[in-house]
């Protein structure tokens, strides 16, 4: 039956295969962002941008799923596409090796995306990614603070204002309250961070990767709620 023999127990072909055709963006391929990549690439998706300024370094090894020995030092965009095109050979992935900001993300977001899954770091960045996919009525999912804590069991996905606990949330709420943006989906923790003596937050190989399992099963569990509903419409016109 194929590569999507299991998923297909699930899911009818037609509704997967307009799912398998939709255009993501993923920015930041890091603990988080590497987790969501390689859960919608092994859903089929193969239309997905991968935006990553960065490179593999050894503290990427504890829980980063595109980091291994072997490519330390190389370009986090390069290693991810490479590794998605073993899962997937016919994708479609677009790697730019660049740091996003609001003077340059229409050169490289199009206005046709269907999703933008934010697992960046940087708060400018996550801002202009916000404003930007609320400008062109993109769908956004959002990545919070999942560093300095230990159980993933308490990561949701809600509004950002509805968020606590989490310290980079509180920034955003703010910032998003003072840009107007009404409402916002993100994934974020709502354990008190552990607290550390260093900026560096301590980070380990569950927390970062369940969010970014959370955002991919979002977006696609939105989708086949929206296919239901017009399958149900379709039957009733008819």
């Amino acid at each position: 039956m194929g590569q999507y023999a299991r998923i297909l127990k699930l899911i009818n072909e037609a509704t997967l295969k307009k799912i398998q055709d939709k255009n993501i963006v993923i920015v930041g391929i890091g603990g988080v962002g590497g987790f969501a990549l390689e859960a919608l690439t092994r859903f089929g998706i193969k239309n997905i941008t991968i935006i990553d300024n960065d490179t593999v370094d050894i503290t990427n090894l504890n829980r980063q799923i595109i980091s291994s020995h072997e490519v330390l030092e190389q370009n986090k965009t390069d290693v991810a596409k490479r590794r998605m095109l073993s899962i997937n050979p016919t994708g479609n992935y677009i790697t730019y090796n660049v740091f996003l900001n609001q003077d340059n993300l229409e050169e490289y977001i199009s206005k046709d995306t269907d999703f933008i899954l934010d697992c960046c770091d940087t708060v400018t960045t996550k801002m202009a990614l916000i404003k930007y996919a609320k400008d062109h009525n993109i769908p956004i999912i959002c990545a919070m603070g999942t560093g300095n804590r230990l159980d993933p069991t308490k990561l949701i996905v809600t509004d950002i204002y509805k968020t606590n606990n989490d310290p980079l949330a509180k920034i955003m709420r703010k910032l998003c309250k003072d840009s107007k943006i009404k409402k916002l989906d993100v994934v974020t923790s709502i354990e008190l961070p552990i607290k550390t003596h260093d900026r560096t937050p301590g980070s380990t190989p569950f927390v970062p990767s369940v969010a970014g399992i959370y955002m991919a099963s979002f977006i696609v569990n939105r989708w086949l709620k929206e296919e239901s509903k017009l399958n149900k419409k379709e039957i009733n016109i008819n």
